[in-house]
């Protein structure tokens, strides 16, 4: 992707008073917003407002929605997001396949492509199908309206990693990618385009709270993997070694059996080796087991269930998270938390791993 035609420079638009601009035009819609409101909601001086506009609208990133009648004087201009101005790039790196999805400003996704996946096959096989997922999506239909680069590239995968520096601890299953420093390798790769690396479960939280999942609440992906995303006051919690989340590998019986991370008795390995037996009921009951521990430790408003293991049989794994729940709650007094399933399915991690990139871009802190 080297050579790609500029235009919106990320690190403009990642400017603070850009970035509440910009927010506030994308959740205005095809509605607009007059530069006055975004005066007033922002804080900023009309004149900075207007400084900002005319830049966005020169970026092309801004455009006039039409004319709303005034109090006084002649009718206000308004402004509206113009989503298909940007675009990024969000990749799911499962241990067993890739997602990878192309969104606009806006969150859209605009085009998709799946393929089987060996995360076990080594750094330079598994970067280089990564790289033409990304090349694919950018060179398809439609590229006419796509002069320019994506914003961004962000990968979600299996954690342990370092979201700071883009670098991969001890992936259960898979020791050979410690240390492996996978943010600026694939940025080498793909050229000028800025990438951002994250753990699977914390791309899917961001997209739940992007999407209007508010509050405190727990995303739980059981899939070939057990793990959570954890959001706390609204925002992405990573903790100071971005090492929150590894909600899998919590011992909760001592002389368990082994788990891939080298312990014993880990939610991880009792929810999946339940599942293998086809103890399904089990398999909830476990995780429940884990998810009333959160509960206890967080305080959290909800608890959100996903990944193929829970999607093959939602209704259970729900009754029975929920019944562990309940449970707690009789005895502590509280109110219940409810369990439901996370919305977006399958693609909540690769649609979650784009707004990694777009987040920022919009002032969200937690991208």
């Amino acid at each position: 992707m080297r050579g790609a035609a500029g235009g919106a420079n990320l690190l403009a638009l990642r400017s603070h008073n850009t970035a509440l601009v910009l927010d506030l035009l994308r959740t205005a819609g095809a509605a607009g917003i007059s530069r006055l409101e975004l005066a007033e909601r922002t804080g900023l001086t009309p004149q900075a407002v207007s400084k900002i506009t005319a830049r966005l609208r020169q970026d092309g990133l801004a455009a006039e929605a039409g004319r709303r009648a005034s109090t006084g004087g002649k009718p206000r201009t308004v402004l509206r997001l113009v989503p298909e101005a940007g675009h990024a790039v969000g990749v799911h790196l499962d241990r067993d396949g890739l997602r990878a999805v192309l969104t606009d400003l806006d969150g859209t996704v605009v085009a998709r492509r799946r393929a089987p996946l060996d995360l076990g096959a080594g750094a330079e096989a598994v970067l280089a199908q990564v790289a033409g997922a990304v090349e694919a999506l950018w060179t398809g239909e439609g590229t006419a309206a796509r002069a320019r680069a994506p914003l961004g590239v962000g990968v979600a995968l299996p954690g342990p990693l370092d979201h700071e520096r883009g670098v991969l601890h001890r992936v259960t299953g898979f020791p050979g990618w410690d240390g492996f420093p996978l943010r600026d390798a694939l940025a080498e790769r793909l050229g000028a385009v800025p990438v951002v690396v994250d753990k699977d479960t914390n791309a899917a939280a961001l997209g739940l709270a992007v999407g209007g999942e508010g509050g405190s609440f727990a995303y739980l992906h059981l899939g070939t993997g057990l793990g959570a995303g954890l959001v706390i006051g609204g925002s992405v919690h990573r903790g100071p070694r971005t090492a929150a989340g590894e909600f899998g590998h919590q011992v909760v019986q001592l002389d368990g059996p082994p788990c891939g991370c080298g312990d014993r008795g880990c939610v991880e390995a009792l929810c999946l080796g339940a599942v293998e037996r086809g103890e399904t009921e089990e398999a909830a009951r476990v995780l429940g087991v884990g998810a009333a521990n959160l509960v206890g430790l967080l305080d959290i408003d909800r608890v959100l269930l996903g990944g193929r293991t829970v999607e093959a049989a939602p209704e259970v794994f729900v009754r029975g998270v929920q019944a562990v729940l309940d449970a707690r709650a009789r005895r502590t007094g509280d109110a219940p938390v409810p369990v439901r399933i996370a919305s977006g399915g399958g693609r909540g991690i690769a649609e979650g791993a784009a707004h990694l990139v777009l987040a920022p871009v919009f002032g969200r802190g937690d991208g």
